[in-house]
């Protein structure tokens, strides 16, 4: 049964309903809903001004402070995977690189310690950069990032023929090209610098930056070397490994060389005549990049030639950091390049860049190790490279030796 509608007299005396009156608790709660809704919104734009008010006056202060650089990662602050890393290295915990899946390799298929974690990209970053920035073939050199054991390089030694159309004559065809694989395997090259457990321990010592600087120290010396004299055998093949020939028989898989025609030293007539024969044994194409590279030692006494109208054939780089010239072309000094000595290759110029190619592995791993060496705990570092000419065209040789 509903309830009954109310009704009232019209002015003719008949009923008319009434409409329903709207409920008095009801309209109370939403006057009350309403004010508390005019009242947030105004606690929220008073918020906002104040904090625009503080933005304003930071943007100010920024304003007149002169901007400085992150020079180093503790300057922008640590990441996690910073933290995770220094964590690994003073302690041997781990868990913080798990937590983060970093990608590690291990000696089974697991993600075990066994094999090492890869080190955070700060340091490899620093420890790449030393590596560029030494003296050795790598400066000069062209450098590959693989994800392989290997890298092949391809050489074609063929040119397209060419010929002039004519509209009655066919044109002839190209030679079948004639292609040259040199796989440049990767060898290991590995570090094991040693801290005591107690510098660990010293939240002042910055273990990252020590094991960086000690890693690259070791890194680049064994690099240098080997990409020199290195004989191919778990190692990096050096250019001055490979065979050589006389330049006038020179053929493929050789390095030519020119002879200085006095044992042990240069002619003792006009010795500067051996280094412009050198310069022009190379190519045209291969001058436009070339580069000398000599040791110290060598580097001394080709300092003080002369021409034949008394001008040095040697001159100093005029800005910081510029290289020395010889006869116009920049002078690597390479401490492992050989002594002038008898029938010794001291000397060689070419375009390293297209002579001789170094492929590496862009991963860096390091294996903490607590137990072999107590109370000292070793860092086993370990990186992937190989090198090896890769045009024996582009690279000639000096030799000491009468012929």
């Amino acid at each position: 049964m509903t309830d009954p509608v109310p009704v009232a007299a019209g002015l003719d005396g008949t009923a008319v309903p009434l409409a329903p009156q709207p409920d008095l608790e009801l309209k109370t709660a939403m006057q009350g809903f309403a004010a508390d809704l005019d009242a947030f919104q105004a606690e929220i734009t008073r918020k906002l001004s104040q904090t625009e008010e503080r933005l304003t006056m930071l943007d100010r202060k920024t304003a007149l402070s002169p901007a400085r650089p992150v020079l180093s990662q503790a300057d922008a602050g640590p990441t996690l995977h910073h933290k995770a890393f220094d964590a690994y290295l003073r302690s041997g915990d781990d868990s913080p690189l798990r937590g983060l899946e970093l990608e590690a390799k291990g000696m089974n298929t697991q993600m075990a310690a066994d094999g090492g974690y890869l080190v955070d990209p700060e340091t490899a970053s620093a420890i790449r950069g030393v590596l560029h920035s030494t003296a050795s073939i790598r400066a000069i050199a062209s450098v590959v990032t693989v994800e392989s054991t290997s890298f092949d390089v391809l050489v074609d030694h063929t040119d397209v023929s060419t010929g002039w159309a004519s509209e009655t004559v066919a044109p002839g065809e190209s030679d079948t090209p004639k292609i040259d694989r040199i796989p440049i395997r990767l060898h290991e090259l590995s570090a094991m610098p040693k801290a005591s457990q107690r510098l660990l321990d010293d939240s002042a010592f910055d273990i990252e930056g020590w094991l960086a600087a000690r890693i690259a120290a070791k890194f680049a010396r064994a690099e240098a070397a080997a990409f020199i004299h290195g004989d191919g055998q778990d190692k990096p093949r050096g250019f001055l490994d490979h065979d050589t020939v006389d330049e006038a028989l020179w053929e493929w898989g050789y390095l030519g060389y020119i002879a200085t025609g006095e044992q042990g030293d240069f002619a003792p007539t006009n010795p500067a005549d051996a280094i412009v024969d050198l310069v022009y044994a190379l190519g045209a194409t291969y001058r436009a990049n070339a580069v000398f590279v000599m040791n110290s030692k060598t580097a001394g006494a080709v300092r003080k030639m002369k021409d034949t109208d008394g001008r040095f054939l040697w001159s100093d780089g005029l800005a910081a950091g510029e290289p020395a010239r010889l006869m116009g072309y920049p002078v690597l000094v390479a401490e492992d390049m050989p002594d002038i000595a008898s029938d010794s290759y001291a000397i060689a110029f070419g375009d390293f860049a297209a002579g001789y190619t170094i492929a590496e592995r862009p991963d860096m791993r390091v294996l903490r190790d607590p137990f072999s060496a107590k109370p000292h705990v070793l860092f086993y570092a370990t990186k992937r490279v190989g090198g090896d000419v890769s045009d024996f065209k582009a690279i000639k040789l000096l030799k000491f030796g009468e012929s």
